[in-house]
């Protein structure tokens, strides 16, 4: 059974049901698996149309399914993002700001 989890509205969401609302639906015919036919532009509209959770979900999934030779390249990467930004943090280069003063800060920003 898929591992539920809560969503913003209280009731569970299952990775399951997120992704067949997306209408990226199988059909077994004669012991092989089918796919629907769909546009790109199609499957996108059916996706924006998710509750937020459920398009988290399917983000997260489709970028999993991206070319994994890239990860350790992408990997290495962010690594050497974070410990550049933990050097500048130690050296002083930089001053931190208090997570709830950072959210503030980007929701005056980008609230319309």
């Amino acid at each position: 059974m898929p591992e539920s989890r809560a969503g913003s509205s209280g009731s569970p969401v299952t990775s399951t049901l997120a992704l067949e609302k997306c209408a990226l639906a199988f059909t077994m015919t004669s012991g092989r698996v089918g796919f629907m036919h769909m546009r790109v532009e199609d499957i996108a509209d059916e996706a924006l149309a998710l509750p937020s959770e459920a398009r988290a979900l399917l983000a997260d999934r489709l970028v999993e399914s991206l070319d994994p030779a890239e990860d350790g390249y992408i990997h290495d990467l962010w690594t050497s993002e974070a410990n550049r930004r933990l050097h500048d943090l130690r050296a002083g280069v930089v001053s931190g700001v208090p997570g709830d003063e950072a959210i503030a800060n980007l929701r005056s920003k980008y609230q319309k």
